[in-house]
């Protein structure tokens, strides 16, 4: 097989090739698609099965972007890149794979499918949330907040147990976070939305100095040669702040609209604490999307 016919293969998706014949002595075959009875069994998964999944998702996706990086790197210096083009397409179908069988796993659930209905969470976050939270732990929306890492209250020093899960707080607050911003300029994005209109309006109090107190705290906590600096020393808040701020919020909105969804649909009957909070100084409370889970 020539150089020409090897790289053919990756001109096909990566669900279309079969195997790959690097030399006559070397054969490597590739990750298939998922079968239908396969796809049949991510409607069955478990909690623990769920958040394995998740996570082997999300280091597959490292290890995809390690390799591309790798094989740019190899290219540049003219090696050859065979094997890491196949392992390459590899960690794609895997990523696939993963994807629609958590796909599966959320639409198999009324809280999955309100989840994949709201724009900027996909198959894999929503399998997240699903498989981390347990709506029967959670009386309040609060619970959500306080396991997701959310509730600046909650504190933990050198020795004791972690008060909220790592590995969701990544998922909330950055993976979901960050969806909202990129979603942000969408008409459809509802929580892309909420992050918008609450950085324009947080960027309007920093300059108007309303966070001038907390930024002169923080200028004394940070080198003085530092961008932060720049900003906490004349009473603001630097650019990176606002936006994390912004973004927390949104996903905080969010997760108080998928408490309130959830814990309806699981108790049958609406949560006794009010499931949103105010939207900055607006007076009005922001109801939760649709659709209605059954």
């Amino acid at each position: 097989m020539d150089e020409n016919s090897i790289g053919s293969h990756y001109d096909r998706p990566a669900e279309q090739i079969d195997e790959l014949e690097i030399d006559s002595d070397f054969l490597i075959e590739s990750i298939k698609r998922l079968t239908k009875d396969q796809r049949k069994a991510f409607q069955s998964l478990g909690g623990q099965e769920a958040r394995f999944l998740v996570d082997q998702y999300y280091t597959v996706q490292k290890n995809r972007i390690a390799t591309a990086a790798q094989i740019r790197s190899m290219e540049k210096a003219g090696e050859p890149v065979n094997v890491l083009q196949l392992t390459k397409a590899n960690y794609e179908q895997l990523e696939k794979n993963a994807k629609v069988g958590l796909q599966v796993y959320a639409e198999n659930n009324p809280v999955g499918r309100w989840l994949l209905a709201q724009d900027g969470i996909g198959p894999v976050i929503a399998a997240g949330f699903l498989c981390h939270f347990d709506i029967k732990k959670a009386p309040t929306y609060g619970h959500f907040w306080s396991f997701a890492g959310l509730n600046p209250e909650k504190t933990w020093e050198k020795g004791q147990v972690r008060p909220w899960n790592a590995k969701l707080k990544t998922l909330a607050a950055f993976k979901a976070g960050e969806s909202f911003v990129k979603r942000s300029n969408s008409d459809k994005s509802f929580y892309g939305k909420i992050y918008k209109e609450t950085k324009a309006q947080l960027q309007a109090d920093n300059e108007n100095l309303e966070f001038k107190e907390v930024a002169l705290q923080k200028a004394e906590k940070v080198g003085k040669t530092t961008v932060a600096y720049s900003y906490y020393s004349v009473g603001k808040l630097p650019p990176a702040h606002i936006h994390a701020r912004a973004r927390r919020y949104a996903v905080k909105i969010f997760l108080s609209h998928l408490h309130y969804r959830w814990y309806e649909w699981h108790h049958k009957r609406p949560p006794a604490d009010p499931y949103a909070i105010a939207h900055m100084n607006h007076a009005h409370v922001i109801e939760a999307p649709g659709p209605e889970l059954i």
